[in-house]
């Protein structure tokens, strides 16, 4: 079974999708079926993507898929014969927000009443969602989930068809889908898969439901990706895991881990190679000694602690401890001196004392973080954290937020003043967001420079001398 069945809809499901059978790993490999052929021709398709770099690699994907069906993409939502919202599922606010989108693209169809809107990604997989688009968004045509992307020919096709709406979210442990086009958003930074789900389980945490069981993509599949990307001009890849760090661990008949990959594409041509995200209770020796071995490594590693509280981090079931956590940090610094370390904390998870969130800033206050995502719990239905007695008011968990905010804007600005008059290469994304004038890029720490320069670099590699540190950036010259 793989979700509720109702008419012809297939809806989520809460206890499947819990389901850790341990059973083999289906690998498909895509191929366009014929009566897909031409279906878009003459028609334009605009994603709209929410959340993280997992749903940015989903998007990129279905971008592909769209593109071989004959659809081109455009900005304009008014252009549009398809507008898909990819969403994210980890916060509530993340929520309200793609339903207020829903309500406000409404009125689109009245220009194109053949507008199909689709909703796909984590949020779909939420049982309750699903069943709120049905009664309050009649104008979404087509609804699926995360395991079945790759058929979103298919379901463009019923659409198309039937004149009905399409809904079929998967809940199972999942699938590993190969050869799925691709339209890279980028032309010199690629993500690249290297495995799916999670078998963590924090309390506080819909992910390992909305993406199903950890399981590894074929190591000479994520090798070879990386070598054509080389090929094809790509200067950097990020490898995308939602715990990286458990890569191979599925492996039945080889014994081959994260470190093994790193070890083997650290003897590619590739010129930087970036991962997230890392758990703490995943990160082993080996991968930290290879990651010593630098080269094409970067020496920046995002490793989200949650909590400096025991206490709290037993309620999180995040399977390590405060003692454990310092260990790594400084493991890390003995391999990798000048490595840059982010995280992510949450505030006011329920039960936190104020002795709790202490913990949590001295933590942060030991460890120099040099950036965080910080973050108020935020319930997910499902979940064992939203039946916990959030005994936290408001304001308590906003005053949290802004002292822990304080101290780690103090950890990004002295982060980032560490490389005041030295020179840092600099991979050039394109012109500054807030500056038409100024180029962008990011170093091999992973912090933002912005410098004056001419748009013929690029894409390209180069040396920038840091004249000044801000707190979100860094400004240099081209040397």
């Amino acid at each position: 079974m793989i979700g509720k069945k109702h008419k012809n809809y297939l809806f989520p499901s809460l206890q499947d999708a819990r389901k850790r059978l341990k059973k083999e790993t289906e690998q498909i490999r895509y191929t366009l079926p014929v009566h897909l052929v031409g279906i878009g021709n003459n028609k334009k398709y605009l994603i709209k993507t929410y959340g993280c770099q997992g749903n940015l690699a989903d998007s990129e994907k279905m971008a592909g898929l769209l593109e071989t069906l004959g659809y081109r993409g455009v900005i304009d939502e008014k252009e549009a014969d398809i507008i898909i919202l990819n969403t994210c599922a980890i916060r509530e606010n993340a929520e309200n927000r793609i339903f207020g989108e829903l309500g406000r693209i409404k009125t689109l169809k009245k220009y194109n009443p053949n507008l199909l809107i689709a909703l796909c990604g984590c949020m779909p997989q939420e049982e309750n969602v699903v069943f709120k688009v049905l009664e309050k968004y009649p104008q979404v045509d087509i609804v699926f989930g995360t395991h079945n992307l790759y058929l979103l020919g298919e379901y463009i096709y019923e659409a198309y068809l039937s004149k009905e709406k399409v809904v079929q979210v998967y809940s199972k442990e999942g699938d590993i889908v190969e050869g799925v086009p691709m339209k890279r958003a980028f032309s010199q930074k690629a993500w690249v898969n290297i495995m799916y789900g999670c078998n963590e389980f924090c309390s506080y945490c819909i992910v390992p439901y909305t993406r199903g069981k950890e399981r590894s993509r074929n190591y000479h599949d994520i090798i070879q990706e990386v070598l054509d990307l080389t090929r094809s001009g790509y200067k950097e890849v990020t490898l995308l895991g939602q715990n990286v760090n458990a890569y191979g661990k599925d492996f039945i008949d080889i014994n081959y881990t994260f470190a093994d990959l790193l070890f083997d594409l650290n003897k590619t041509e590739i010129p930087r190679i970036r991962f997230t995200t890392s758990h703490p209770r995943d990160l082993d020796n080996r991968t930290i000694e290879v990651m010593a071995l630098q080269g094409n490594i970067m020496p920046h590693l995002h490793l989200p602690v949650q909590s400096g509280s025991n206490n709290i981090l037993k309620k999180m079931n995040r399977k390590y401890t405060r003692e454990k956590y310092l260990e790594l940090i400084n493991k890390l610094r003995h391999y990798i001196p000048d490595i840059s370390i982010t995280t992510d904390i949450i505030v006011g998870f329920p039960g936190e004392s104020d002795e709790d969130f202490t913990a949590t800033l001295d933590l942060v206050d030991q460890v120099d973080f040099e950036g965080a995502y910080t973050f108020i719990f935020s319930p997910r239905s499902g979940t064992p954290a939203s039946k916990y007695e959030d005994n936290i008011d408001y304001t308590t968990k906003k005053q949290r937020l802004y002292a822990l905010n304080k101290l780690v804007n103090e950890g990004y600005l002295n982060g980032n003043k560490r490389f005041e008059g030295k020179t840092v290469k600099v991979l050039v994304d394109g012109f500054s967001n807030k500056n038409n004038n100024m180029l962008s890029g990011y170093t091999e720490h992973n912090k933002l420079v912005n410098f004056a320069g001419n748009e013929t670099i690029i894409g390209q590699i180069i040396d920038v001398k840091i004249e000044k540190a801000y707190t979100w950036h860094l400004r240099g010259i081209i040397e």
